[in-house]
């Protein structure tokens, strides 16, 4: 049971709050700053109903003690009308509300009852704050490989800078990821972690989900919406695929970053926030800038610390890693018994190049893991897919032999793997491009230029 201390000087208010709370709740009583002092070092108590006069020590100085030796206890100011103004300089000091005498009695058992509900919401906000922060500690980041040892080295050095961050790498590769470690291992860690995927938002609806808008500004503006950056405020802000914003959009994220500070969509008033920025991109932005679809000067802006990280075909060597920590995730999670992989198995998957990295790993051991009814699985539960390999492997060499150039092959590749992943997809664009890890916008570009003929696929 939540327990409730009385501090009052008057033995009939104590008497009466007394009534009107046992039924509820383990009610302490107190005359005076002294009592309350002792009673709380005594009993703990979950709320403090405090008298704001009491005979050997102003209110408010009781508050100001109680709250420097517990900042988290809830004080609730009880006051006369007359000093309804001195209640309200009380909740500057940390007081969560205050009731008037005479009281209201509903009234007091809800506001008891809502901080009590408020303090509790807190405490789970915290404790899931520090275990999602737990999650992202770098010692449950898969990865042994050098090129991995080396992008933690540089986290662990940025992570309690104020430095924008630009994370480069396949589609898949695990961008978010470094950015969350990044969040987490840095002293922002108990403010908020926003994101944003800028390839998924209409360019006519990003500026407002940035940037927030008044009521009114547009139409079906029915009221005013806060943006990211103010969601983000005191913590980090994650742009993924940054490459896919336009040059509009990019040059109110460029003021932001030179002036911190921006507009409401509709509005005129300059608002203020404390965000550290955190961007993340598949494209080549020099290429962009060359082609002029992205700006210099914000490129200089977010590549402050670049982080890139490599595809995992280059590091291989965490294949085996990564396939056992799937393994022991999706055998939870459906129930099974599955122990490991055969070698068999394991050596097919160490030839394979991965061309959607660790997402495609994960989608691959989840959907064995699903239908597999073995201890181990096997070589013939892994995909037709992965027959490719010799036809990879065969492109490999004629590169290295000099038959086919590097661009050629590359086009080859894409094409293969985005003919695949519509095969298996029958053909649903937005299926394969979950399946590829991209983007539907991005799959169509990439068809348009590799002339795979639209006539032939379904759209969705």
């Amino acid at each position: 049971m939540k327990s409730v201390l009385v501090v009052d000087d008057e033995v009939g208010a104590r008497e009466s709050l007394k009534m009107v709370l046992k039924n509820d709740y383990e009610v302490f009583l107190g005359k005076d700053a002294e009592e309350a002092f002792l009673q709380v070092k005594l009993h703990s108590p979950d709320v403090i109903l405090l008298d704001i006069i009491l005979p050997d020590l102003d209110g408010l100085k009781v508050l100001e003690r109680i709250k420097q030796n517990d900042p988290d206890i809830i004080v609730i100011m009880i006051t006369a009308t007359k000093t309804v103004k001195t209640a309200v300089e009380a909740m500057k000091l940390g007081a969560y509300d205050y009731v008037t005498k005479p009281f209201d009695v509903d009234e007091l058992r809800l506001i008891v009852s809502r901080s009590l509900s408020t303090k509790a919401l807190e405490q789970e906000v915290k404790y899931r704050r520090e275990e999602m922060g737990k999650s992202f500690d770098f010692g449950n980041i898969i990865g042994r490989s050098k090129l991995m040892k080396e992008i933690f080295k540089v986290v662990k050095q940025i992570a309690d800078s104020k430095s924008t961050a630009l994370i480069m790498g396949e589609s898949g590769t695990g961008k978010e990821l470094i950015s969350r470690a990044i969040h987490y291992n840095s002293n922002r860690k108990s403010y908020p972690f926003v994101t944003i995927n800028c390839a998924a938002i209409p360019e006519t609806l990003i500026e407002s989900e940035l940037f927030g808008h008044e009521k009114g500004a547009f139409t079906n503006a029915i009221e005013r919406k806060l943006g990211r950056f103010e969601v983000a405020h005191q913590g980090t802000l994650f742009l993924d695929e940054i490459g896919e914003l336009s040059l509009a959009t990019q040059a109110k994220i460029l003021r932001f970053l030179e002036e911190r500070e921006f507009n409401r969509v509709g509005g005129s008033k300059t608002i203020k926030v404390d965000v550290r920025l955190i961007t993340a991109t598949n494209k080549d932005l020099n290429q962009m800038i060359k082609k002029g679809s992205f700006r210099e000067d914000l490129y200089y802006r977010i590549n402050v610390v670049p982080i890139t990280i490599p595809p995992l075909r280059e590091r291989k060597e965490d294949i085996p890693l990564l396939i056992d920590h799937f393994i022991v995730k999706f055998d939870l999670e459906n129930n099974k018994n599955v122990r490991g992989i055969s070698k068999e198995a394991l050596e097919l998957m160490m030839e394979y190049e991965w061309p959607g990295n660790i997402r495609e790993l994960e989608n691959l051991i989840e959907r064995v893991i699903a239908l597999t009814s073995n201890e181990y699985i096997q070589l013939n539960e892994l995909p037709l897919s992965f027959k490719n390999i010799p036809k990879i492997n065969g492109l490999k060499e004629s590169i290295l032999d000099g038959k086919v150039s590097f661009l050629e092959a590359e086009e080859e590749f894409e094409r293969e793997v985005i003919l695949d992943a519509l095969r298996r997809s029958n053909y649903i664009q937005s299926h394969a491009a979950e399946i590829l890890g991209i983007s539907r916008r991005i799959l169509k570009y990439k068809m348009d230029k590799l002339g795979i003929n639209q006539d032939k696929f379904k759209e969705y």
